[in-house]
């Protein structure tokens, strides 16, 4: 399975980017599933819910199950003291052509940085060397990279075929 990360600063716009890329990899027959990361605590079970009461009862898991579509959660009761290891999760995942990672930029083999130099945020690049590429609006700057000598490929961000190459020939197996 190839994996691909798209990460940036919040408000960067890593999940709009995802959604345009989408229906471009679909339409190459490129079979594509996401993984994201959320630093809110989201949980989508409420209380009184059948659901919340099976995993506050005890359940490791719990499945929900429609005629539309399935969510199995998961509960992680181990302590995590660094970076969450993304490996067991994708092997979670049925087998497709490409993961895009929205997020865990600490944990991804290969990503791709949205980076808005607007919003006043500094890049994740300049001390990431997996980050091989930065998507900006044009006539963007990029800051100087202290991880490694070569500057991060450039590309813009409204030129979503671009990027999609770009994702296609550098997603890395694991």
């Amino acid at each position: 399975m190839r994996v691909m990360g798209i990460v940036g600063r919040s408000g960067s716009g890593k999940t709009t980017l995802i959604e345009r890329l989408l229906p471009l990899l679909r339409a190459q027959g490129v079979s594509v599933s996401t993984m994201k990361h959320t630093h809110h605590g989201v949980d989508l079970d409420r209380p009184g819910k059948d659901s919340f009461r099976h995993r506050t009862a005890g359940a490791h898991e719990v499945m929900l199950v429609s005629d539309q579509r399935w969510v199995l959660m998961h509960e992680d009761t181990a302590p995590h003291d660094g970076p969450r290891d993304i490996l067991p999760l994708l092997a979670r995942l049925a087998p497709v052509d490409l993961v895009l990672v929205e997020g865990f930029h600490a944990s991804t083999p290969a990503a791709l940085e949205v980076w808005r130099p607007e919003t006043g945020k500094p890049a994740l690049f300049a001390d990431q060397p997996t980050i091989l590429a930065v998507a900006t609006p044009p006539g963007a700057t990029l800051p100087p990279r202290i991880c490694a000598p070569a500057p991060p490929e450039q590309i813009d961000l409204n030129d979503e075929p671009s990027i999609a190459a770009f994702i296609l020939a550098h997603a890395r197996s694991l």
